[in-house]
């Protein structure tokens, strides 16, 4: 596996487009075993196979080499993955917390905040070099040559402040979790790059919900074309009416979904949505062979934005989210090939598609879009 992408300068940051785990893992692991100051990873999931082991391992020679390594991973997210698992790194020196815990004797165990996740996928290395998107540490990201099933995703590689801006949001969660303040931690101000903006959902004093506002900002204002990759395409009504009013005043709308997720349930939910956009006459593609997973929207060739963030009830409302917006052409133009390749291998969906599954299953979508606020 390689990562063979340019890079593209933006502002003072320096960004690459990752696609799928063939281009993201290697680069991620180069970062960590380059690393010589400090490693952070937050992630939804980290698997006990090959992958998270991989992983893993390459932190804990870090951490025997004197690299300061702190891991912050989701109690649910990360279910499967024995308390053993880490041992390894433990005894390096290395430190580890957990989110959600959904033990009772566990610390910061809350019984009513057990849907409250953190979904983030964020790696940084040496303050300034940052990855993050929608790709977890699994083997199901692998490639199929390599025993995984090739799920389909982006992340994106940053270079520069946006980097120290990503630092700011683990460390703003690690101090929550942890109750320390490491010395030399003390977080960057989150500020606007020119063309860089780092993102993220947060739910503790003042809620933050920029990723939201950021996409329907850049939806009422497109004026060409909007593109969108959604493994998870539950949005609401705000964001629906957004999109419907952009293709009814001439914005060219293509949407990607998966035509089988990993969640049967959001898939029964996506299909009244589906047949109200297919019905205004908007483009909506299946994509079909393996996992869609990705998080991926461009607005008028120009405007990119990358991450965690589904458009659901769940990541709006109770998760822990990054993201990265990039205003660039040429970053851009190359994210756009890619959404490009993805729909040569997808299906356009039509109302007699649409329509063509048992009267059973369509009154289980209905039923499931009526409850989309709880998925």
């Amino acid at each position: 596996m390689s990562a063979d992408g340019p890079f593209f300068s933006v502002g003072e940051n320096s960004i690459r487009h990752l696609k799928d785990a063939r281009e993201a893992y290697p680069a991620m692991l180069a970062a960590i075993r380059a690393a010589r100051f400090e490693i952070l990873l937050e992630m939804y999931w980290i698997a006990d196979d090959r992958v998270g082991l991989e992983f893993r391992d390459a932190l804990v020679e870090r951490a025997a080499a004197g690299v300061t390594v702190r891991v912050i991973y989701d109690a649910i997210g990360s279910l499967r993955l024995p308390t053993k698992f880490w041992d390894p790194l433990l005894a390096e020196g290395g430190e580890i917390t957990q989110f959600g815990p959904i033990s009772p004797w566990r610390r910061h165990f809350r019984l009513l905040r057990l849907r409250f996740r953190d979904h983030r996928k964020l790696l940084v290395c040496d303050i300034d070099k940052a990855f993050t998107g929608g790709i977890n540490l699994a083997s199901p990201w692998l490639p199929v040559d390599q025993g995984g099933a090739a799920w389909r995703d982006d992340a994106v590689e940053l270079r520069g402040p946006a980097g120290r801006q990503m630092r700011t949001l683990f460390y703003d969660t690690w101090w929550h979790l942890s109750g320390t303040h490491p010395v030399g931690a003390q977080p960057s101000v989150m500020r606007a790059r020119r063309g860089v903006w780092v993102l993220s959902n947060m739910f503790r004093g003042r809620v933050d919900r920029s990723i939201r506002r950021a996409y329907l900002l850049a939806i009422r204002r497109a004026r060409a074309s909007i593109d969108i990759a959604a493994c998870y395409f539950l949005p609401g009504p705000t964001l629906l009416r957004a999109l419907i009013a952009a293709h009814r005043r001439g914005v060219r709308l293509r949407i990607l979904v998966p035509l089988r997720s990993d969640v049967p349930l959001i898939d029964l939910a996506m299909q009244s949505i589906l047949v109200k956009l297919v019905r205004e006459g908007i483009a909506v593609y299946a994509f079909r062979g393996r996992v869609l997973h990705s998080k991926t929207g461009i607005v008028d060739a120009r405007y990119v934005t990358i991450g965690s963030f589904n458009l659901d009830a769940q990541s709006l409302h109770f998760n822990l989210e990054s993201n990265v917006a990039i205003d660039d052409r040429r970053f851009a133009e190359a994210v756009t090939r890619s959404f490009d390749t993805d729909l040569e291998t997808a299906r356009r969906l039509d109302l007699a598609y649409l329509r063509a599954a048992p009267l059973w299953t369509r009154f289980l979508a209905w039923w499931a879009a009526r409850l989309r606020a709880f998925l």
